[in-house]
């Protein structure tokens, strides 16, 4: 490996840019479910309203995008510099941004979505990188685990961020962003490491990235737009046509190309497999869940955006400690026994609440043991099924395994998000209580799925049992551990 310059000149002022870059494009993901009932009503008027299925792309495009280019941006970041492809994604992030505040109708704002992705994708693969840049060996474990909790800290302030910017304005959602940007762009300049690229040779199959897209936009939209054209309508099976094709194409370019976007012959390893097997239906059951509850509050209990933020809260905050308290559980009793946990308690929270819920508010009875269960089963399940997955390949691999994990979580929210429309309708407001309680039990029964990997996980012994040449390989050690914190 190159040498490369592993200190900076102001290494407190550098990991804080990194990090508050992080934990603003983290926040993002979050507070935007928030903010989306209220994104429906600005938008709704002159004769057409914004539906359901129309403002899930506010979500589904950032997802889409994010996923297909993250592999493409971390190996730029490999090839160019981590320090000039973060401080791009930065900027190009806090354009759209603004973007995103400023648009005037939904179009736009979906558009200005794909660009904040682009951005995203750059800043995350490479923000590790950089970060571990700027202190020395030894303390790169304490430095990776403060970069894993600002995700967590993101999640745990992202329903209250979210409904306090909404009750002045959605726009501020975005609007925030951009002083935060700026001043991180402008004293990143100042103040980041400058690591030597560390590979060259051309980027990853590109085609396969846009392929990628094609893929599960097609799917995405069927699934949401089925509801109003109809299941057997031309634009339906169209759709789902393009889907598979465009899928299918992925795979076998992906098999035979030389720099795979993906390298999926590592589905092969058995435990790989299963953890991302577990990453996607579990994924889609945790997306499930988070967008139904936000609509349920705002459309169903007609709560304010603040209300719900503040109702939503003990989930995403009961994540990060429940991952911390279990961390000596996990490398004792390896990975399968707490993504079976997880798993059972997620399911049972959604068939509480699919039992319990009412149209007339009770937060005690009905959400709050809902928030309570769901937090406990992701803080047990998903940064486990994320460390499985990378854990299962050579530590020569861990970053490119990595990067495949991190994809299918992307992927997993959106047909979580795709299937609740298909499920609820494109207007969730008239949407019966029969329809949510049939795609909570849906992500019940996903959660049970994933408990039964869980299961096959058990079986295949512990975890260090399965991580060849790993202390060979610190930092794609440290993307690892980041990765299942």
């Amino acid at each position: 490996m190159p040498t490369m310059l592993r200190f900076s000149k102001h290494p407190r002022t550098a990991a804080a840019v990194v990090l508050v870059a992080v934990f603003m494009t983290n926040l993002d993901l979050l507070i935007v479910n928030v903010a989306l009932p209220a994104m429906g009503e600005d938008f709704s008027g002159g004769g057409r309203d914004a539906t359901l299925g129309s403002l899930s792309w506010v979500l589904n495009a950032y997802t889409i995008t994010f996923a297909a280019l993250l592999v493409v941006a971390g190996r730029a970041g490999d090839r160019i510099g981590q320090r000039p492809v973060f401080l791009t994604g930065i900027a190009v992030f806090t354009l759209a941004s603004l973007g995103c505040a400023l648009a005037p109708n939904l179009g736009t704002l979906v558009v200005a979505r794909v660009v904040q992705a682009v951005g995203a994708s750059a800043q995350i693969p490479t923000s590790l990188a950089l970060l571990l840049a700027t202190v020395p060996a030894e303390r790169r474990t304490q430095a990776t685990r403060s970069w894993a909790a600002v995700g967590g800290l993101a999640a745990a302030t992202g329903p209250v961020a979210g409904g306090l910017l909404t009750a002045v304005d959605w726009r501020w959602v975005f609007a925030v962003n951009v002083p935060i940007g700026i001043a991180a762009l402008v004293a990143g300049r100042s103040v980041l490491p400058k690591p030597a690229a560390r590979e060259a040779g051309p980027l990853p199959d590109l085609l396969g990235a846009l392929l990628v897209i094609f893929s599960i936009a097609a799917l995405s939209g069927a699934l949401v737009q089925a509801p109003d054209w109809g299941w057997a309508s031309g634009r339906t099976v169209l759709l789902l046509a393009v889907a598979v094709i465009s899928g299918a194409a992925f795979v076998l370019r992906s098999l035979r190309h030389p720099r795979p976007l993906f390298e999926l012959d590592l589905m092969r390893l058995p435990r790989f497999g299963a953890a991302n097997a577990g990453s996607l239906v579990f994924g889609v059951a945790f997306a499930i869940m988070l967008l139904s509850n936000v609509l349920w509050c705002q459309e169903v209990w007609h709560w304010s955006a603040l209300r719900t933020g503040l109702a939503l809260v003990p989930g995403p905050a009961l994540v990060p400690v429940v991952t911390l308290v279990t961390a000596r559980a996990g490398q004792r009793f390896g990975h399968g026994p707490l993504v079976a946990a997880g798993g059972l308690l997620f399911a049972g929270g959604m068939v509480w609440f699919a039992c319990f819920a009412s149209v007339t508010p009770d937060y005690l009875r009905d959400l709050l043991p809902n928030q309570v269960l769901t937090g406990a089963g992701v803080g047990l399940a998903l940064g486990t099924l994320v460390a499985a997955g990378v854990h299962a390949v050579p530590g020569h691999r861990a970053a490119t395994g990595s990067a495949l994990v991190n994809s299918v979580r992307q992927i997993s929210t959106t047909v979580g998000v795709a299937v609740l429309v298909a499920v609820v309708g494109s207007h969730v407001g008239a949407a019966p209580l029969h329809d949510f309680r049939i795609v909570w039990c849906a992500a019940a029964v996903l959660s049970l799925a994933t408990s039964a990997i869980g299961v096959h996980l058990s079986r295949g012994g512990r975890s260090g049992q399965t991580v060849p040449a790993a202390s060979k390989e610190p930092e794609a050690d440290a993307q690892a551990l980041a990765d299942a914190s």
